[in-house]
């Protein structure tokens, strides 16, 4: 006769089905806080992928190492950088803080100099009119390209082209005409991260050397070859800019790949960190598992002494009881899993980010917890299947 069966273990969880719901929930909430936050994580870091892929993967940009070093980046190096092996285009880069006025409404923003290559270097996708063109350049034109929030701010919607709007530059406001709507490259993290990044605006970067007064450049925008774009490339490319310059370590390379790199190794080690400590709610939980069997154990005396004077093994009576540990951890965990994935489907729908599920994660919890289960129940389904029937039946 085999106790140990499935139906058996159900009836045998019933019986105690308050104190079987309070291991369930304690498993479940162990499992739901490892894989929600191994879940953040996942999300995370497909986050950083998309965002990090959107704003152009493959750009550098060369700039000098200290504010106050005399190297110069000028027309003639874009030109000798754009040739170096591993590079495929390179374009002169100017940056300035800046703050928009639109409808007497000030907005705070980032205001970059960019030539025609701006599309394929940094990735600015246009959803109205038109980008910055080499006619723009070349008659250093009071246009300008702005992100689709300044627009949404302002005017309450993302079509603005032939506006006038007012940027700060050097010190003093300049009217531009809006001839497009960009996409910013970085509208993920603008929507988990607002007040913190600045809205972009783009205008050509002869007209804010103009402004400026500078004929250098801040920096240049490098587009890298997508097969080689590594941290190798990175370093021989320093080496061959500051060789170009006769500037001994003046230049630095900022190269996104890298910066990607960090980040999402920053975003693993905080997430592994939060797991390991969300861990020690799966072995609180092993610890309620085991206190409620051996209760269970201690009340079914009398079961297991029949069971034992029937004819069932020692070895059946530990099967019943471990199978029974197991089934509850399971039962906990799939709980914990199923509330986690729901919790984070939502979290990534109310904040407009695709939904990542941590399949890792998620078996490794769900693994881990069974594990746990079995081994926190093997000693209470050892005292019962130690028990001498006599004994058993006189309890």
């Amino acid at each position: 006769m085999n106790y140990g069966n499935l139906s058996g273990i159900f009836k045998s969880i019933k019986r105690g089905k308050g104190r079987s719901l309070l291991t369930l929930c304690s498993v479940m909430v162990g499992v739901f806080a490892v894989v929600v936050i191994s879940g953040i994580g996942s999300v995370g870091s497909a986050q950083i992928n998309s965002t990090m892929v959107t704003m152009g993967i493959n750009s550098a940009m060369v700039q000098t190492a200290d504010k106050d070093s005399t190297v110069s980046l000028t027309r003639e190096d874009v030109t000798a950088f754009g040739r170096l092996q591993g590079v495929d285009k390179a374009m002169p880069l100017m940056s300035a803080m800046s703050q928009s006025v639109i409808l007497e409404e000030y907005v705070n923003c980032y205001a970059w100099g960019v030539d025609e290559d701006a599309k394929d270097i940094i990735s600015i996708e246009p959803i109205h009119g038109r980008l910055i063109d080499d006619h723009d350049v070349e008659n250093r034109s009071f246009v300008c390209v702005i992100d689709e929030e300044i627009a949404k701010k302002t005017y309450g919607r993302s079509n603005i082209v032939g506006k006038k709007i007012k940027l700060l530059l050097n010190g003093s406001y300049y009217e531009f005409e809006t001839v497009g709507i960009a996409k910013s490259g970085i509208t993920g993290l603008q929507s988990m991260m607002a007040g913190i990044i600045p809205d972009f605006a783009y205008i050509p970067y002869t007209t804010m050397q103009d402004i400026t007064g500078k004929s250098s450049f801040d920096k240049i925008a490098l587009l890298l070859d997508s097969k080689s774009a590594d941290e190798d490339l990175t370093e021989t490319l320093t080496e061959q800019v500051n060789s170009i310059k006769d500037s001994g370590s003046s230049l630095v390379i900022n190269n996104f790949q890298s910066q990607k790199g960090q980040l999402t190794d920053i975003l693993s080690v905080i997430t592994t960190v939060l797991s390991l400590i969300a861990g020690i709610s799966l072995i609180v939980s092993g610890i309620t598992v085991m206190t409620t069997m051996l209760v269970s154990v201690g009340e079914r005396k009398r079961e297991i002494g029949i069971k034992k004077s029937i004819g069932a093994r020692s070895s059946d009576i530990m099967w019943e009881f471990l199978s029974e540990s197991v089934l509850l951890t399971a039962l906990g965990s799939a709980a914990g899993v199923v509330l986690a994935l729901l919790c984070c489907f939502v979290g990534c729908g109310v904040l407009s980010v695709p939904f990542v599920v941590p399949v890792k994660a998620v078996c490794m919890a769900f693994g881990i917890s069974v594990v746990m289960g079995a081994v926190f129940g093997a000693y209470p389904a050892g005292k019962a299947a130690g028990m001498k029937p006599i004994e058993a039946l006189r309890s």
